[in-house]
């Protein structure tokens, strides 16, 4: 990457974001050997503006910060850092520097809902779901009616474990059928958001 550290007197911001949730999590600055660190080591480094040298994030906690991707902006003076945090990041014990919560894991169904749409366009004889699309869109929609019936059975125990094995089914089973009529998620949920009062 071709970074430029000389706009901020060797500093560039670093923004550090969830790989999964894409909550930001907090913002720090990395001068050139601070970079090459966190790319040799895999964790982010930072350089420490009120210690005046490198600062691995987690070097004393454990909660390091794992990359996943590094992003460069169009002025190619500001860094995203994709990250699995392992813990808290914030040094006052909380998820992120702005007292948040870093939970919700429902960005996972975009990366799964590509996945799927790989399937339909690039089959292959080994993916249940290649073999789905190959069956068409009746045996889709069998599939999801199914699903929906196993978890309205499973809705009357007790067994949590079961009936959220189920929802995973009948969700999984639902974005092929989207994928199969041409539908983004977006599009329903659009339809939801104009429902909202």
């Amino acid at each position: 990457m071709n970074i430029d550290f000389k706009k901020g007197d060797g500093l560039v911001p670093v923004i550090i974001q969830d790989a999964t949730t894409r909550n930001v999590l907090m913002l720090g600055y990395m001068n050139e050997e601070a970079y090459a660190k966190t790319i040799a080591e895999g964790k982010v480094t930072f350089f420490s503006r009120t210690k005046n040298r490198l600062w691995t994030k987690g070097e004393t906690t454990g909660h390091f910060l794992n990359v996943v991707e590094i992003k460069l902006d169009c002025d190619q003076d500001t860094l995203l850092i994709k990250v699995h945090p392992q813990g808290p990041t914030c040094h006052k014990g909380t998820d992120t520097c702005w007292d948040e919560d870093n939970t919700g894991r429902t960005f996972f169904i975009e990366k799964l809902a590509s996945v799927i749409k790989d399937r339909r366009n690039n089959p292959t004889d080994v993916s249940y779901t290649a073999s789905l699309f190959k069956k068409g869109i009746n045996k889709i929609a069998q599939k999801v009616g199914e699903e929906a019936v196993e978890i309205v059975i499973e809705a009357k125990d007790n067994n949590d474990d079961l009936f959220k094995g189920e929802a995973a089914d009948l969700l999984y089973h639902y974005l092929i059928l989207l994928e199969a009529k041409n539908i983004p998620l977006d599009d329903v949920i659009k339809v939801l958001e104009s429902r909202q009062k």
